[in-house]
């Protein structure tokens, strides 16, 4: 998903007809690369055909810092903004946020209420879901001939699997990951990680390949260094490492054992000066057809039930999607959920020690 650099999208500008000029206009907010690319074609251009807005599309890395920094100087320049789980509840709860109205989100084609439609926890006071998507590991089949990893465990062997590992630069899901590669089964990862000793151990597996960590902050950097050469495997959103192998004919491989998977939602700032707008543009965005549309550009799987059975084929490479998506049957055999209230109330602490960790 995600992309540190921010731009002013679009490509997109010169979609509107003159006469839009004068029409109001929203900034969007999202993670960059392939996963911006599926919103666009999926979201912002129809809508701007339909509507003559203007969208202005920029990118972040995540997180809620300049959110948190437009809304208490008092100066909101972003309307929506693509935010994972444990950012919107935090964001909500520290007044970052505005409600969101759940009543007026588009019903099912065959009429079934919206409310009823989304899946289970997808919808927040202050969020309304558009993808389940996770984060994985992926090697280049190159580096391994002999046949690759499988599990979460061989990410961390260095020894049966040599090469430089890439990582998020940060605790979440380092420390998931490093657990369930210790051995911690997937339903008892929060409980360890709950306790002192817990997170000590998290921080010791990260230690045992530390020298071998190049460390990365925006989604697109993981498939680049794969694609560079400069790790053996990297932790990465699934959707960019699918992106690579089906629009670039990569090498790539993901292993789906241990994937930690969360929702991302939209939200709008405290304080947005275009609020209605960006409302209508969320109930358009996360429309059945809007949502299966998006799963034609993206391996990231839609947060209503009714999209789900018109998932067809990739736009451009021709590829069935169902398979691709983290929540596939075959995929989904040992995966975590990310908890969002967990993070949520403990993100601070964890933030500074990874970051004392990472300067000794």
């Amino acid at each position: 998903m995600k992309s540190f650099f921010r731009v002013s999208s679009l490509a997109v500008a010169g979609l509107f007809a003159a006469s839009a000029a004068q029409a109001e206009t929203l900034t969007i907010v999202s993670w960059g690369g392939a996963y911006t690319k599926s919103q666009i074609e999926a979201y912002h251009k129809p809508y701007i055909k339909k509507t003559g807005i203007t969208i202005n599309s920029e990118d972040y890395s995540g997180g809620l810092a300049e959110v948190k920094a437009q809304v208490e100087a008092g100066n909101v320049t972003w309307d929506l903004v693509d935010l994972e789980l444990s950012d919107v509840v935090r964001g909500c709860d520290e007044g970052l946020l505005e409600e969101l109205p759940l009543d007026g989100l588009p019903p099912a084609p065959d009429g079934t209420p919206a409310i009823k439609d989304f899946l289970p926890g997808t919808l927040h006071e202050c969020g309304i879901a558009t993808i389940i998507w996770s984060t994985i590991y992926a090697y280049d089949k190159g580096k391994f001939p002999n046949g690759g990893p499988t599990t979460m465990a061989d990410f961390f062997d260095t020894k049966k699997f040599p090469g430089k590992r890439g990582m998020r630069k940060g605790p979440k899901p380092n420390l998931e990951m490093a657990l369930m590669g210790d051995g911690v089964p997937a339903d008892k990862v929060y409980e360890v990680l709950s306790t002192p000793a817990g997170v000590d151990r998290a921080f010791a597996v990260l230690d045992s390949i530390r020298d071998d960590v190049l460390w990365w902050e925006a989604g697109a950097q993981p498939p680049q260094m794969l694609a560079d050469g400069e790790v053996a495997m990297t932790t990465a959103y699934n959707g960019r490492i699918f992106n690579a192998v089906a629009t670039e004919n990569k090498p790539f491989e993901i292993v789906w054992d241990g994937q930690v998977w969360d929702l991302d939602l939209w939200g709008i700032p405290k304080g947005s000066k275009n609020k209605a707008a960006a409302i209508e543009f969320i109930k358009y965005s996360t429309g059945t057809q809007r949502l299966a549309d998006q799963a034609a550009w993206i391996s990231y799987g839609p947060a209503r039930a009714s999209s789900i059975p018109l998932i067809g084929k990739h736009a451009e490479a021709g590829v069935e999607m169902g398979p691709q998506m983290p929540t596939a049957p075959a995929n989904f055999k040992n995966a975590l959920q990310n908890d969002f209230e967990w993070w949520a109330d403990h993100q601070d602490e964890l933030n500074e020690r990874f970051a004392a960790w990472l300067a000794k």
